[in-house]
């Protein structure tokens, strides 16, 4: 019987990822990745599908699945993409923003500051990575959560492929810079912000790097 949702076994394999337990190129055996689980090999190719979708993984015909190895050229795409997206999720947010909902993402920030405390790298991919899906969430956009979501997953491949180091952090500090600014109802300020935050983000990629070879599916997903 599976005791693991399809959710619950997409975002272990996405964080181990992200923090860079599971590299670009890993092979994902079915075989391996039910005994892992302890899940039937029907639920896998389910999670398998969930991550393609995310970009995450790409099945290769007659070869099974392996994670996505993006590109230079991906890693910039994305990066320019989101900073559109994540302009206008401000823009919505503001014309939504309410005292609850200020003291809702206030409260998330200081869950991550407690992360990074306790240098607790998995918490501090979930919830970084969670702060902006959330923006788009208070916003009530369903439309732009659903391309947050998806940027965010990517996003998370792109530092595991070339971010210098293991630590990931997107930054406290910055986010609640950005709700400092939406609280004193100045748009623009939190908009330049968040492109600084973003740029921050960016400059950690090193796009000359060599991939570090990929290690074993039960080793990184331990």
């Amino acid at each position: 019987m599976d005791t693991l949702t399809v959710e619950q076994i997409a975002e272990r394999i996405w964080l181990s990822i992200a923090d860079r337990r599971l590299r670009p190129g890993t092979r994902l055996k079915e075989a391996e990745l039910a005994e892992v689980f302890g899940v039937s090999r029907a639920r896998i190719r389910q999670v398998l599908a969930t991550l393609e979708r995310e970009g995450l993984v790409v099945i290769e015909s007659n070869k099974g699945a392996v994670v996505a190895k993006p590109s230079v050229a991906d890693a910039k795409d994305i990066f320019h993409i989101r900073a559109a997206v994540e302009q206008r999720v401000l823009e919505r947010l503001f014309t939504e923003l309410d005292a609850t909902k200020l003291v809702e993402m206030f409260e998330h920030v200081a869950k991550e500051r407690i992360a990074n405390h306790n240098n607790n790298q998995r918490d501090i991919i979930k919830l970084s990575g969670g702060f902006h899906v959330m923006l788009a969430e208070m916003a009530e956009a369903e439309f732009l959560c659903g391309l947050m979501r998806d940027l965010v997953s990517r996003t998370s491949l792109i530092m595991a492929a070339f971010r210098d180091t293991n630590l990931h952090n997107c930054g406290p500090d910055e986010h609640e810079q950005i709700l400092l600014h939406l609280k004193n109802r100045d748009l623009e300020a939190a908009k330049q912000a968040m492109v600084h935050h973003l740029e921050h983000v960016e400059s950690a990629l090193n796009l000359l790097q060599d991939r570090a070879p990929p290690k074993s599916l039960r080793e990184a997903l331990a």
